[in-house]
């Protein structure tokens, strides 16, 4: 009977073997991001150096991690690589091959700079905007003479991929699957607000009703008017284009309304040909929706630093939105909807 305690020989040279014979780990060279030209930087990651440089600033903190492996990403690259999937709108692994990292990086790297981006959220996008109210309201004034206007506010279809959870809420009127986000944005062309967690078959009017933002209109925490389509009912604070305007008055201000609406309209095509991703995100309808809000972000920071947009943005109304039945317009809403039209547009 065999020993227990005894126990088989080792064969040293078979293992000596093995380790000699192992594949040596290839570490692919890693670009010198800095170094290239700003217009190259523009063109896919849709910041120039100094503003890579500001943003890895602002979010080292929130996505360096402390490791003993060798070659880890740096935190640039990590927001680089972020940055290239939200301007490409690519799959992973095209992102990955262009940046020499796996497909398992890039996930990781876009989850990161996302989650990183969302803790910014309060502090980038505000309502009604960083500056004073009144230049707010004369920015806008100086489209089309509207008075009072602090922000325009539109909503706009993001498409997905069918999810596998709640599928039918997501299938909007044109028959896609889609988050509804709303936007509100000022004359300078930020964002001031951004509701992105609904499902595609909600209408706009009761995205807004359902928003904290409404609920601190109601409260008179604003001086101030809003402007929308009519896929919104008029209230003493949301102006909506009457529906059969008489000539005259009414013309004038539905003029002014839509001008002033198509002249801010141009931030949610900015936002989408700086953010090619946002054209159909492949992910969950939860990571849709951090995504939605960290490229509102980026878009800000882009705005304010003066970046620019890669092209023209169409100004026309969204092709994927649409407002059947608009809802009923309110007594008090249409009361201050007169007052306004009587006296700036006689």
């Amino acid at each position: 009977m065999a020993c227990p305690f005894l126990e088989e020989p080792v064969d040293i040279e078979a293992q000596i073997l093995r380790r000699a014979l192992r594949r040596e780990r290839v570490i692919r060279a890693r670009l010198d991001i800095l170094s290239l030209p700003d217009d190259f930087l523009c063109e896919r990651y849709r910041f120039s150096a100094q503003s890579i440089i500001y943003l890895d600033n602002i979010l080292r903190p929130y996505i360096t991690h402390v490791t003993h492996r060798g070659h880890a990403l740096s935190s640039l690259h990590i927001i680089c690589i972020a940055l290239r999937f939200f301007a490409n709108g690519s799959f992973l692994y095209n992102i990955g091959d262009a940046e020499h990292v796996s497909k398992a990086t890039v996930c990781r790297a876009v989850r990161n700079v996302t989650v990183a981006l969302k803790r910014l959220l309060y502090s980038s996008v505000v309502f009604p905007g960083h500056r004073p109210t009144r230049f707010i309201k004369e920015g806008c004034h100086k489209i089309a003479g509207f008075p009072g206007v602090i922000g325009c506010m539109d909503g706009t279809h993001i498409p997905i991929i069918a999810p596998s959870v709640n599928e039918g809420d997501y299938v909007n009127r044109k028959s896609f699957h889609s988050i509804n986000v709303q936007i509100i944005y000022d004359a300078a062309n930020i964002i001031t607000n951004v509701e992105a967690k609904w499902p595609g078959s909600v209408h706009d009017s009761q995205i807004f009703r359902e928003c904290t933002l409404s609920t601190k209109f109601g409260h008179g925490e604003f001086t101030g008017y809003l402007l929308g389509d009519r896929g919104y009912p008029c209230l003493p604070y949301l102006l909506t284009p009457y529906p059969d305007p008489e000539p005259g008055p009414q013309q004038r201000h539905n003029l002014a309304n839509c001008r002033t609406r198509a002249r801010v309209e141009m931030t949610i095509g900015m936002l989408k040909a700086r953010f090619q991703c946002l054209q159909r995100l492949r992910v969950t309808p939860e990571r849709a929706c951090d995504i939605i809000v960290a490229c509102v972000i980026l878009h800000n920071i882009a705005t304010i630093r003066g970046e620019h947009c890669p092209s023209e943005p169409n100004i026309s109304s969204d092709p994927n939105h649409e407002h059947p039945d608009p809802p009923t317009d309110i007594q008090d809403g249409r009361a201050v909807r007169d007052t306004i039209c009587h006296n700036h547009f006689f």
